[in-house]
């Protein structure tokens, strides 16, 4: 039985648990989606890109580790991933929670057109599809949709 999820900032010493998480959720939710980089790549950006010049955030299971990933970007919401065996726990209502805590004046996201279930995700935290595009604009050039929400 594990214990209690807190929900904090990222530290330098989280970005490997961190990139982990993102792997692994990324293989799960995604399995179509080509990644543009490797594992190491991926690793590697998590440590001296996103941890230590956003606003990351990680989800600490006790006895377990870390088990979630919110990154915040200004009122971009680019990041939000969860190890698959945590995914409908809640874990992802309060990753968001935060974010619109953290950022009150609105939220936008970009997600991957074939990720029906973060769509019905977004869609219930109030967020609207508001631009679908071909894929061109990103590096896995797979069609995607933005989404925004305004309290």
């Amino acid at each position: 039985m594990t214990g209690p999820v807190v929900l904090r900032r990222a530290t330098a010493a989280d970005a490997p648990a961190a990139a982990d998480v993102w792997l692994r959720s990324f293989t799960a939710a995604l399995p179509t989606v080509v990644r543009p980089h490797t594992d190491d790549d991926v690793r590697a950006y998590v440590r001296d890109v996103v941890v230590p010049l956003r606003e990351t955030w990680v989800a600490e299971a006790e006895g377990t580790g870390l088990v979630g990933l919110m990154v915040l970007d200004g009122d971009l919401l680019s990041q939000l991933y969860l190890d698959p065996g945590w995914r409908g726990r809640g874990l992802g209502d309060r990753f968001v929670a935060l974010a619109k805590e953290r950022c009150p004046g609105g939220l936008t996201l970009w997600t991957f057109q074939v990720n029906r279930p973060a769509h019905r995700f977004y869609e219930r935290h109030g967020f609207t599809a508001v631009e679908y595009t071909d894929g061109s604009g990103n590096e896995e050039r797979e069609p995607d949709v933005r989404y925004v929400w305004r309290p």
